[in-house]
Order: C-alpha cells, then structure tokens, then sequence
C-alpha cells in the first residue's frame, strides 16, 4: 500500500475536514509582524481533482472526473507587471477592515469565479515574509463542488487542481543553496516541473501539518532569484 492510499482518501469527505480541522488547531501558529511589509493573503482551497493538474508529467484523473482531493492552484497572467507567469495561489492585498479570511475568500472569488462563505474556512498556516515586500498569511478552505471555475483573464493564466499525492513524492522537497542568502531554496516537485517558495513553502507545510501530521516550519526558506522582485 502506498503512503497516499493511507494518508489520502479517495474522495472529500467530512472525516477528511475534520482531520484537516484538527491538525490545523494544533499548529502552534506562528504570524509574523509586518514591519513595513505589505499584509496579503492567500486561499488554500481543497477541491476535488477533477480532470488532474494540467501539468506535463503528471496524470489526469480517469475517468475524465475524479473526487480525489486536490489544491487549487494558478498560473499567474502574463501581463502582470509583477511575478507575471508564476504560480501561485489566488491571492492579494489584505484590504482594510479585512481579515485574512475575509481577503483570501474575496480573492478567490475574483480570481477563479468561486464564491465561498465563511463556514469553508478550516484554519490557517503560518506566515511568509517575501523577499518583494509582503507578509502573505495562507488560509485553507474547503471546497470540494468547484467544477465551475472562471478565471480572470487580467490575473490568471490557467487554473491548475493539484492532486495531494503529489505531494507525498519521496523527491519532494528540493532544496538548494543561492549565493546571497542564508538559507536553502526551498521547491516542491509537480510533475516533470517543480515550484517554488512562497508557494511551494505553503504546500510544503501543507504536506508536513496536514498530511504527516508534523509541525514543520517553513518561513525561514528562501525564494529562488526570480521571484525576489
């Protein structure tokens, strides 16, 4: 039996969330002080795979449907002055009166059309200082009928359902040393791909809390040279 068919269910289910729900609670949450720092926030949102991550090198679901557990992810546009063609998650600028939660549900809905309430939210992970100038707080949220997604031509390139076992690679994470910085380079491999930190910081503990049930770190690794800016 492998490691996903243990830790991962075949398909979204209430025990799923509470599992999820706890080992959230029990993370020892760490928030970082902004400093000068922009506050953004980010939407985690567990979905159901579908037809698989859209990703070379990594399987679609068969048949065309699948109700395995999945992230959401995107592709940054283009056009974007910043960060433009990166993954990320759907995400932005904490607007004043906000909360993270309150940021990260608004940021979903502009960005892929899903539209979520407050009791879809399961908890948050901690926080990450990036090196262009945000302190971006990650939120989870269960999602699990989301076939209907749209995105925002002006923000999103392509909408991505990353299946969790993906996450349970044995090559994952990847880490590297950059000349400057103190700290590795932290990558989560997808695919024949790979992505980096911020993101893949968030999967990372997303993977270590949630799945493996170990209360890991993540705001000390660094981000690969492009994404400094």
């Amino acid at each position: 039996m492998s490691p996903s068919s243990e830790l991962i269910p075949p398909r979204l289910e209430a025990a799923f969330r509470a599992r999820l729900g706890a080992s959230l609670a029990a993370l020892d949450l760490r928030a970082l002080p902004t400093e000068g720092r922009r506050h953004a926030a980010v939407a985690m949102a567990l979905v159901e795979e579908g037809p698989g991550a859209g990703v070379p090198g990594l399987a679609c679901s068969a048949p065309p449907w699948s109700e395995a557990p999945a992230l959401l992810l995107t592709r940054r546009s283009a056009k974007l002055r910043a960060h433009a063609g990166q993954w990320a998650w759907p995400g932005g600028r904490i607007d004043a009166g906000e909360t993270p939660e309150d940021a990260a549900r608004r940021e979903l809905r502009e960005e892929v059309g899903l539209d979520l309430d407050a009791t879809a939210v399961l908890g948050r992970l901690d926080d990450y200082a990036t090196r262009s100038g945000y302190v971006i707080t990650p939120v989870l949220l269960w999602a699990p009928q989301a076939r209907q997604l749209t995105a925002n031509a002006q923000e999103v390139a392509s909408i991505h359902r990353l299946p969790l076992a993906e996450l349970l690679r044995e090559d994952a994470p990847l880490l590297n040393r950059v000349k400057g910085s103190e700290h590795p380079v932290l990558r989560m491999p997808v695919g024949e791909r790979w992505i980096a930190a911020p993101t893949a910081a968030f999967l990372y503990q997303f993977r270590e809390v949630c799945l493996l049930g170990r209360p890991t770190r993540v705001a000390h690794f660094d981000q690969p040279f492009f994404a400094w800016r």
